[in-house]
């Protein structure tokens, strides 16, 4: 009978798993995931333009597109991780390996590369002309509250990926399968379609809802004025009623009377929505819900993996 490997302890473990990433980030090309970010984030601030933080509509276009970017990165980040090498972990593990300081390695790395796309997609946004405001709700400081925020979607989305990767038999399965799992995170996000009944409830549970809502909170989307109504009324401006113009008439006397900036933050005060509220508890129960899936993936994916010996793949 084979004599059975000693192992290191799972902190020595974690250290040796860790020098492990570090090596495949830099020669097999694993940073290439930081260009992309940076490319991706160069596309969505030129898309979304600089009405971010301006109006409502800017706001929620940029907010959502963002969220867009966070969960797309820390998907692409670790779909891959687990499944690609799962062989060598079913090897290693059997020999002693512990799977805990395995997950917590790739957890360690996986924060890391989740905060350096943050800090070049806010570098690109400020390049690329996007105001931000100057205080913030938490620290004082809109920089880091809105970097907290997208770091966490990122990292949620990470560790989600992680869970996945877990899972799926290959690289190929894990490739199919990152598609509906984003479509199913923008879908349920509630802010690209608006949601009743039953669906609505399905999006406490997607990481973009809390993402989406954390970002337009401290954006301070609800006392932002709402442009879209206003240029709904322009163009149907030559509207005719039985020979009257009504809309003509109407937005006439707005701008005779220079009545534009108070109509366009009345309409802005009716399209506020209370999961944007811009106050401190807002957006830390966003935070906590985003750290609790963060939690409960990794846990997912050290679960699974603790079982990988009855795996007959």
């Amino acid at each position: 009978m084979p004599k059975k490997l000693k192992y290191r302890g799972r902190i020595a473990q974690t250290g040796i798993y860790f020098g492990k990433l570090i090596r495949m980030f830099v020669y097999q090309n694993d940073w290439k995931v930081l260009p992309m970010a940076a490319l991706i984030g160069g596309l969505v601030t030129f898309a979304v333009g600089t009405n971010m933080f301006v109006t409502q509509e800017g706001t929620m276009n940029g907010c959502f597109a963002l969220t867009c970017v966070c969960v797309w990165n820390g998907c692409f980040n670790s779909i891959q991780v687990i499944c690609r090498e799962r062989p060598i972990i079913k090897r290693e593990h059997r020999s002693g390996a512990h799977i805990t300081s395995y997950i917590a390695a790739h957890m360690i790395y996986q924060m890391l590369l989740c905060i350096a796309q943050t800090a070049i997609i806010l570098t690109i946004c400020h390049f690329a002309g996007i105001k931000y405001p100057e205080t913030g709700l938490i620290s004082g400081s809109f920089i880091i509250d809105f970097g907290i925020s997208m770091f966490l979607i990122t990292y949620a989305a990470d560790m989600m990926s992680l869970a996945i990767s877990a899972v799926v038999k290959n690289t190929t399965a894990a490739m199919t399968v990152m598609p509906f799992i984003l479509m199913f995170q923008l879908i349920f996000s509630g802010g690209l379609i608006i949601l009743t009944g039953p669906a609505e409830n399905v999006t406490n549970f997607t990481i973009t809802k809390w993402g989406l809502n954390s970002l337009c909170a401290l954006g301070d989307f609800n006392s932002q004025p709402m442009v879209s109504l206003w240029n709904t009324l322009w163009q149907v401006r030559p509207y005719e009623i039985g020979g009257l113009q009504p809309v003509k008439e109407f937005t006439d006397y707005i701008r005779k009377n220079n009545m534009l900036d108070q109509f366009l933050q009345d309409s802005g005060a009716y399209g506020a929505k209370e999961a944007f509220a811009s106050t401190m508890d807002n957006v830390i129960g966003c935070w906590m819900v985003l750290i609790l899936m963060i939690i409960l993936f990794a846990l997912s994916a050290t679960i699974i993996l603790e079982f990988i010996d009855r795996d007959k793949r």
